[in-house]
């Protein structure tokens, strides 16, 4: 069964940075993609970085881009996102989101929530000023 955990969310003034991570139990032979979303209270769900098993491809929203990094521990199904630079408009709890059936450069475009099957139970991020 297919499952995803975050880690490393946190508390942080405007300016700081935090790595949130994604560990993810798909079997390694599976193609699939990955995605990292956020919500705001009483807002929809952003995706902010969509990417490829491996790191490689990788696409981020305007809002988050030059701040937010997608990296991919090697020998590990473990996926993080370095965010730098935070604002307030940050604050959201995060998910990290899996897709299967997709590979490769295909992952790195925005799409909804609604095409990922696989959920992390998501990681609260609070920006202070």
């Amino acid at each position: 069964q297919v499952q995803l955990m975050e880690s490393g969310g946190g508390s942080v003034q405007a300016g700081g940075s935090l790595r949130l991570s994604c560990a993810a139990s798909i079997p390694f032979y599976r193609q699939y993609c990955m995605a990292w979303f956020r919500q705001a209270p009483g807002k929809e769900h952003e995706g902010v970085a969509f990417f490829d098993r491996f790191g490689t491809f990788a696409y981020y929203a305007d809002s988050v881009k030059g701040r937010f990094t997608i990296s991919k521990a090697n020998a590990k199904n473990t996926f993080y996102l370095r965010m730098n630079s935070l604002k307030l408009e940050d604050t959201a709890m995060y998910y990290c989101a899996g897709e299967s059936g997709t590979s490769g450069a295909n992952c790195a475009s925005p799409r909804s929530h609604t095409a990922y099957n696989y959920w992390g139970q998501g990681a609260k991020v609070t920006v202070s000023s």
